[in-house]
Formats: structure tokens, sequence, C-alpha cells
């Protein structure tokens, strides 16, 4: 039984924390948490992606970026991914875990979930859209929702 989620993108500032606040919401008996591969260490969430959320219902507030690394990654059951070119790094990074990593939109058929960071407040709004979706189908195979 999965009681634990990582949810991990490029700088932990855009789409890991908010498929990790969705991920949270939706399943509110795991521990759901986020790191980046390459993270903005200390830094908030990026202010579109938090306005985007926001706007959905969906907080980041309190949000910290921080580092994946292996021995993170092994506090957790399942590490979510957001890009194939992330679980190649996971992999190297941590081997005792690889067969944790999965994709995030591995359940929609999405594979890679672009990175909005430094794009338009649509761009945003569509990755938003594809995290919703995404985290809503890991939460009904996870036996949340």
């Amino acid at each position: 039984m999965i009681k634990s989620v990582l949810v991990v993108c490029v700088g932990n500032i855009c789409r890991s924390p908010v498929g990790e606040r969705l991920l949270a919401k939706a399943c509110p008996d795991i521990r759901v948490e986020s790191a980046g591969i390459a993270a903005l260490e200390g830094h908030g969430p990026d202010p579109v992606a938090t306005e985007v959320a926001l706007a959905a219902g969906v907080s980041v507030e309190g949000h910290i970026a921080r580092q994946f690394t292996a021995e993170l990654a092994r506090g957790f059951d399942l590490i979510l991914a957001l890009e194939k070119g992330h679980i190649r790094v996971i992999e190297k990074e941590a081997p005792a875990v690889s067969g944790k990593a999965m994709l995030l939109g591995h359940w929609i058929e999405q594979g890679d979930i672009a990175d909005p960071y430094r794009k338009s407040r649509d761009f945003h709004e569509v990755v938003f859209s594809q995290l919703s979706e995404a985290t809503a189908a890991w939460s009904r195979k996870l036996g949340a929702a």
C-alpha cells in the first residue's frame, strides 16, 4: 500500500508543488511532498503557477523548493516525475528507488507534462489542467477517490 508520494520536476517551483498540493488534497491519508532535480532551493513557488492554482482553489502557500536526493527519495513509496528525463536522473542519482519512479501523467496517457516556467499564463493554465487530470487519475489508482 502506498503511504507516501514524492512529486519531482526540475526547479520545484511550478509543476511539482502544484502537483503535490493537488494530490495531497485528493489523497488526505497519503503523505505527499515534492522536490526538484535542479531545484531553486529556498525559493517559493512561481507567482504565475501560484495564481493559476489559487484561482482553482489550490494553495501552494508555504512551499519552499528543495533538491531531490537519493536519501530523500528513499523515504517515499512512490515517486512521480513530470518528464521521462526526470526519471532518468532519478535512476542515475538514486538507483535503489528506480523501481518506484513513474510519470505523473502515466494514467492519462500524457507522458511528459511540459514545464511552464517563464511561459504565459495560458500555458500555466494548460499545465494546471494536465496536473489536475493526472493527480485525479493517480488518486483513483491509490484508492482515494
